[in-house]
């Protein structure tokens, strides 16, 4: 499917030439303000993917997705496993220096480790050894069949190089005002809440960029980023809901574009787990997923791009069992409601939308009011949304994101095991089937006990799975490659060494 809806459709022509010296300036909408936090990788918190927006720019990693490969190698050249699978040693490409200067060695690997967030890998992971300049090993514990899927994937941000040297002369703080990479672009600016700048830099050992510079602009209300990529002040304006694409649909000098994939929404119930809640009744949680419409909200939000599912865990993940999404319902709900004794419904409080679909929870709050379950939209910034949720303070609904990459296992670490970050409770039974499979060498015992987590977690309405996001944006006539969906899935523009405007 995202074959079809992706940038391919566009039939983008391929330079016959050479790359010759970057040149112009490439501008996107964003639509959340860039948080400075996202231009460190040891600040990138687990199953948080926004900040492989800036990464995929001003840094690099040793392994990271890339176009047709899951776990590309990128600073690390090559990697082998020992026999017992408790040593990846990785070879470092040689030569490669930072923005400023810098040369990358094996000490910046083992120091960005250390500052990485995660605690689930720092409990893994025994020791980072230093064999010399270009050779790093990582001893686990014991065998973990996740440390690539944590380590080299957007699961996390520790795989991601940070300059040793320079961090610990300026510290970070001043990182962040400065950062510092191995990136195909250097930080030249930021106006904190306005825009963030950087140019190419013709020292990535990859490519040399075909753009010279790049600006990323925080562009909130989705209306103004329409104006601005009609007034060619932006290049391409991220995230248009389903009357704004359509918009770009008739605009003869624009394109539409789809992209993501990554992301599922979902109802998540922070109540259930208190005895005295509505949402302790299993019935009641169906109810509610039995009140939405699925395939109406992905019309009206993504043109029908976003296809509704029962699973948080995306169908092409490995480990991932396909489950058909709960039928829209409204009469089964109301009766199942009257069963759990709220026959007339009841006030479920706050529900709290993902920054910023809020939308969608509009929607949301909709559909629930249908069969009497009374709620009340509560939009955040995302950075307090975040903070809030980590913290377990929100209560109520959330309509959530889980865009944790991988496998099925890491998609649910985040949510499922009673520990994890944004878990507000959990099953005893299945943090020990979670725990038994993150230890499971066998691949066909760990597939099956991942299907019964997920088969649970369906039969107990532990969420309301509404679809895989696959969202529209719009793309301005300048643009030849907007790279989005080069790498599959993913949302944004990447790898951004790809993105090409047309030759004047």
């Amino acid at each position: 499917m995202l074959a079809i809806l992706g940038w391919i459709v566009a039939n983008i022509p391929e330079h016959a030439a050479a790359q010759g010296k970057p040149e112009g300036e490439m501008r996107w909408a964003l639509y959340v303000t860039l948080a400075p936090a996202w231009f460190d990788p040891g600040e990138s918190v687990v199953g948080v993917i926004t900040p492989f927006w800036v990464l995929y720019a001003l840094h690099d990693a040793l392994v990271k997705p890339m176009p047709g490969e899951r776990f590309a190698p990128s600073l690390a050249e090559s990697w082998t496993v020992s026999e017992d699978q408790r040593v990846y040693t990785f070879a470092l490409r040689p030569g490669l220096k930072f923005h400023n200067g810098d040369p990358f060695t094996a000490e910046d690997v083992q120091f960005s480790f250390q500052r990485a967030k995660g605690v689930l890998l720092h409990q893994k992971v025994k020791e980072v050894v230093l064999v010399d300049p270009t050779h790093v090993q990582f001893v686990l514990h014991e065998p973990w069949p996740d440390f690539m899927t944590f380590y080299g994937t957007f699961a996390s941000g520790a795989g991601w190089i940070v300059p040793k040297r320079y961090m610990e002369q300026v510290g970070a703080d001043e990182f962040k005002r400065h950062p510092v990479g191995l990136g195909p672009y250097r930080f030249v600016s930021n106006k904190p809440g306005i825009e963030l700048v950087m140019e190419a830099f013709d020292g990535y050992w990859r490519k040399v960029p075909s753009v010279k510079r790049l600006v990323f602009k925080s562009i909130p209300e989705e209306t103004t980023r329409l104006a601005m990529l009609k007034r060619d002040e932006v290049d391409v304006a991220y995230l248009l809901d389903g009357s704004l694409a359509e918009e770009v649909k008739r605009d003869p000098k624009l394109k539409l574009a789809f992209s993501g994939g990554i992301g599922t929404f979902y109802l998540d119930f922070f109540d259930m787990w208190d005895p005295k809640s509505p949402w302790a009744d299993q019935r009641v949680r169906l109810a509610a997923s039995l009140a939405i419409d699925r395939h109406a909200i992905s019309e009206a939000e993504t043109l029908g791009a976003s296809p509704p599912t029962g699973n948080v865990v995306p169908p092409g993940f490995e480990f991932a069992l396909k489950i058909e999404p709960d039928p829209y319902d409204p009469a089964r709900a109301k009766k199942l409601l009257a069963e759990a004794g709220y026959a007339n419904g009841f006030d479920a409080g706050d529900l709290y939308p993902w920054p910023p679909y809020f939308s969608t929870g509009e929607a949301i709050i909709g559909y629930l009011g249908a069969i009497g379950i009374k709620a009340r939209l509560r939009t955040m910034e995302r950075a307090a949304f975040y903070a809030a949720l980590g913290t377990k303070k929100l209560k109520g609904l959330c309509m959530c994101v889980n865009a944790v990459y991988g496998n099925a296992s890491s998609r649910l670490s985040e949510t499922v095991p009673s520990n994890g970050a944004f878990a507000y409770g959990g099953y005893p039974d299945l943090d020990e089937l979670y725990k038994r499979q993150a230890n499971e060498i066998d691949t066909g015992k760990r597939e099956s006990l991942l299907h019964d987590i997920q088969r649970t977690l369906h039969d107990r309405t532990r969420f309301a799975p509404i679809y895989d996001y696959i969202w529209a944006s719009g793309v301005g006539p300048r643009v030849e490659n907007p790279a989005l969906m080069l790498i599959d899935p993913y949302p944004w523009s990447a790898p951004l060494e790809e993105v090409r405007l047309k030759r004047q």
